[in-house]
């Protein structure tokens, strides 16, 4: 009789196999036993990668790799390690349950990402897809010294891939995050990192204090950093949109939900990566792009994701607008794109005429 401990190691082997042609592997450490028991000390140490950065018109990272469900297994744990949610394995395989996956079948990790469209520099965070990318290293802003708050930022360059100001990234990091509410939206603009702050304190808005009292009876003003139930984790990274950060969580499954009141929740090992390299006076933007258009090589892909807060009457329609905006219409096959976007998997579709690359569908 095999070994589980063992088939799970050689599954992960093939894994990184297939995963170094497109990833500079940063840390590895081993991989937790195939029990369905994944400890938050094993999620401390999971493995971290960055991308190489696509050169030319090329704007795809990663790779799709495959899975075997194990028996105890949850996708919530499952996407944890692996740095995606529990919703986008779901929406990469045909909805499949959350909680209780059938041990044994094979899934698709959707660990393959277009860039999206803006400059290669600073912090992106797309809000349909609900991730984070980082562009290492970035250029940064000098800082006012009498007052954190005022920031110069190192400029985005509209409309422009590269990075301004000489300093060109080499790779990007991705990290899935945990969004606002329907009412309590994440809003979109520029920002500048302000300031980044180890065990914050939560000082407790007059709105979510009331919110919080009214459903469940007690509220607190003021949530030390030590205190366990301090819902920004360990680290916290200030940025000039006023009220607005990025921060761990004292409930890492939230990573994937809309569940905040519009701050950007990480998984806790992931904040406090994305804190240690982060730099004070880095750029960044927050952009709404539910479907995004991008090259490997010759061949063109679309990423669909839902519409998160109903921005536009149709994707149908906005991924038609896209496509004429890129002045790539007559390069898409109509019926791919129609079926790319009333699927929604956020994986990169093929959508030009003809067969995929590789035979893949």
């Amino acid at each position: 009789m095999a070994n589980p401990a063992w088939e799970f190691m050689k599954r992960f082997i093939d894994i990184a196999i297939r995963f170094f042609p497109a990833l500079l592997l940063i840390a590895l450490v081993a991989i937790p036993a195939a029990n369905g028991a994944w400890t938050e000390d094993e999620f401390e140490r999971r493995p971290l990668y960055a991308y190489p950065l696509p050169h030319g018109k090329d704007d795809i990272i990663g790779n799709l790799i495959t899975y075997e469900i194990q028996k105890g297994d949850t996708l919530l744990d499952v996407g944890r390690w692996f740095g995606v949610t529990a919703k986008e394995i779901s929406n990469a395989n045909g909805g499949i349950d959350w909680w209780g996956p059938p041990a044994g079948r094979q899934i698709i990790l959707p660990d393959e990402h277009i860039l999206p469209d803006t400059p290669h520099v600073g912090i992106v965070l797309n809000i349909p897809e609900m991730r984070l990318y980082y562009y290492f290293p970035s250029p940064i802003g000098p800082l006012h010294r009498k007052d954190k708050d005022k920031v110069t930022p190192a400029k985005f360059v509209t409309g422009k891939k590269h990075s301004p100001g000489g300093v060109r990234p080499s790779v990007v990091y991705t990290f899935p995050v945990g969004l606002g509410r329907f009412d309590w939206k994440t809003p979109v603009g520029d920002f500048t990192v302000r300031g980044k702050t180890r065990n914050p304190t939560w000082v407790v808005p007059d709105d979510i204090y009331e919110e919080h009292l009214e459903r469940d009876g007690e509220a607190e003003h003021v949530v030390s950093g030590d205190d366990p139930d301090n819902p920004l984790g360990h680290y916290r990274i200030e940025l000039t949109i006023p009220q607005y950060a990025l921060h761990g969580t004292n409930v890492p499954w939230g990573v994937g939900m809309e569940v905040s009141h519009g701050c950007i929740r990480l998984y806790p090992e992931d904040i406090e990566r994305l804190f240690n390299k982060v730099k004070i006076g880095t750029p960044g933007m927050f952009v709404y792009q539910p479907v995004k258009f991008g090259w490997r090589g010759d061949s063109l892909y679309v990423e669909v994701h839902d519409d998160l807060y109903g921005r536009y009457a149709g994707l149908w329609a906005y991924a038609h607008k896209e496509a004429d905006r890129l002045g790539i219409t007559d390069q898409v096959d109509m019926q791919k794109l129609e079926k790319a976007v009333e699927q929604k998997t956020g994986v990169p579709t093929y959508v030009m005429p003809g067969p995929a690359p590789g035979g893949a569908s």
